[in-house]
């Protein structure tokens, strides 16, 4: 039976989850994934994991915070004057919202905290320094 191999186009179906348990996200109720093994369009760790499974095959990889979406940078998280904002801007804590930087590209980041003069808002992934968890199913090897 094939196995993957770097290269491949593979479709998996896959379960994600933190170190606790809670499952963050699942492709199960819908379609399953589609990627080229080795291209770089998932995350380090899940794009290694498939390498030599079989169509029909399962299993569960743990994928440390390093080879998923990179350590928690603080760097990444800055003060947002109200002065600044829309009048009607005022989001809640942990709401995510798409910002312009300077340079015109669009970024999604999450408030993290609020106060009368600024928001502090965070532009990691919100699954930066986390250990990850996926539990996959190789449904074919395109």
């Amino acid at each position: 039976m094939a196995q993957v191999k770097e290269g491949d186009t593979v479709r998996v179906h896959y379960t994600g989850k933190l170190e606790d348990g809670t499952t963050f996200d699942s492709s199960e109720d819908g379609a399953p994934i589609e990627f080229t093994v080795g291209k770089g369009d998932l995350i380090k760790g899940f794009d290694r994991g498939v390498i030599g499974m079989s169509a029909g095959e399962s299993k569960t990889i743990n994928i440390p915070a390093e080879d998923a979406y990179g350590p928690h940078n603080k760097e990444r998280v800055f003060e947002f004057s109200r002065d600044k904002a829309p009048k009607d801007f005022d989001p809640a804590i942990g709401q995510q919202v798409h910002m312009q930087r300077a340079d015109g590209q669009m970024v999604l980041v999450t408030v993290i905290a609020k106060s009368d003069a600024s928001f502090t808002m965070d532009s990691n992934n919100p699954l930066a320094g986390k250990n990850l968890t996926f539990d996959i199913r190789l449904v074919e090897i395109a």
